[in-house]
């Protein structure tokens, strides 16, 4: 592709990413308060479906990953994501107990194929000294799309929650025409053919930084778990759309910022950068007892995010060689994301049985030892493969 190729692509990915993320973040506000209020779900239950997502997040772009190497597609796992995630927005919508959420949860994060070989394409579309703050101009339009959709819920909060989630399938659905009619598919030409995930391929470096990435996964939580402590701290109901939206405008307006920062001091600097804020927003969670106090915890939260996103995928997509970035981006998603089913749940449980601040405490720990490794970890070099 021509430079003028890549651009129009990049910012047809970044215009779909902000339209499906619009979509997501009607929906993401009032998904904890759905769960528990309307259909009558328990914490446990509540983390089993935000951990089942995220594995399934995991699995799934494992998934593309691998078939996207292995075909030479990557449009195809793109669109097709997107619609998936629609249809599953019109299921929530008509689901009465909470039971019947889980196909359509399913469904939902099984559309995330799309992250592996959509990652894969941008990577290839820039180079080492501007793919920082290419993956950062993802995440701020993901995450600018967000902003609007948590405002437009609030907006008209007062159609209800099913309405909305009906509503919230439209802009996915505008996703998919643009990756169908604005993308061309251009393939990569592999200089071997993908085996599997096999650690003994893998460098010293990639092997490590898988490890202490599933120990802090094993920490974190979802942002349903923040919300809902907050309101154990006497943050009414009504503030959770306003703190929602405080860490995904922060995270909108600094994941480019720091994608960039990335490019000049080092993947893994801002990569502990973003492991410290993790860790700072958890302590503020536990010492914090008002809205003011909380509206903190989100910007910190915010913060985090905006840090490790883009440069995470940065870094991994540098660590693999180019005909195989969207099977080791997936392959990094399926390692680190499998713990999401477990952190979450242990988080509710943690909840449930010994106190709200538990898994908070637990992130802390856990959070320090990934960082320390981090710390440790020897960077080498990369160049184009």
């Amino acid at each position: 592709m021509t430079v003028s190729q890549n651009k129009k692509s990049v910012w047809t990915f970044a215009a779909a990413s902000f339209l499906n993320d619009f979509g997501s973040d009607i929906i993401y506000p009032l998904w904890p308060f759905f769960v528990t209020s309307v259909l009558g779900a328990n914490m446990a239950v509540l983390g089993f479906l935000d951990g089942l997502g995220d594995a399934l997040v995991s699995l799934s772009q494992a998934g593309s990953g691998y078939l996207s190497d292995r075909t030479q597609k990557r449009k195809v796992f793109v669109w097709t994501g997107y619609l998936m995630g629609a249809l599953s927005r019109v299921g929530y919508a008509m689901s009465t107990v909470w039971q019947m959420l889980i196909p359509f949860r399913v469904l939902d994060r099984a559309g995330k194929m799309r992250g592996a070989p959509r990652d894969a394409m941008v990577a290839d579309a820039s180079t080492l000294e501007d793919r920082g703050r290419t993956f950062g101009l993802l995440r701020s339009m993901d995450n600018l799309g967000a902003v609007c959709g948590i405002v437009f819920c609030m907006i008209f909060f007062h159609l209800g929650y099913r309405t909305l989630f009906l509503l919230a399938a439209i802009p996915s659905l505008l996703s998919v025409l643009l990756i169908l009619f604005r993308i061309k598919e251009n393939p990569v030409s592999p200089t071997r053919t993908f085996k599997g995930l096999r650690l003994k391929d893998l460098t010293r470096e990639f092997r490590l930084f898988l490890v202490l990435s599933t120990i802090f996964s094993l920490g974190t939580f979802s942002y349903s778990i923040l919300l809902l402590f907050a309101k154990t701290r006497g943050t009414p109901d009504s503030s959770s759309p306003l703190l929602y939206l405080v860490f995904t405008l922060v995270a909108a307006l600094l994941s480019w910022p720091f994608g960039r920062l990335s490019d000049s001091l080092g993947r893994k600097t801002v990569l502990i950068l973003s492991f410290v804020i993790w860790g700072a927003t958890c302590t503020l969670a536990l010492m914090a007892y008002s809205s003011i106090a909380f509206a903190l915890v989100f910007v910190l939260y915010g913060l985090h995010r905006a840090a490790i996103e883009p440069v995470q995928k940065a870094f991994v997509s540098e660590l693999a060689p180019q005909a195989l970035r969207a099977s080791a981006l997936g392959g990094y998603q399926l390692v680190t994301g499998l713990s999401a089913l477990p952190s979450s749940l242990i988080a509710g449980i943690l909840w449930d049985s010994i106190s709200p601040s538990a898994p908070f405490i637990v992130s802390i720990a856990l959070t320090a030892c990934a960082t320390t490794m981090l710390i440790f970890m020897k960077q080498p070099g990369v160049k184009e493969q």
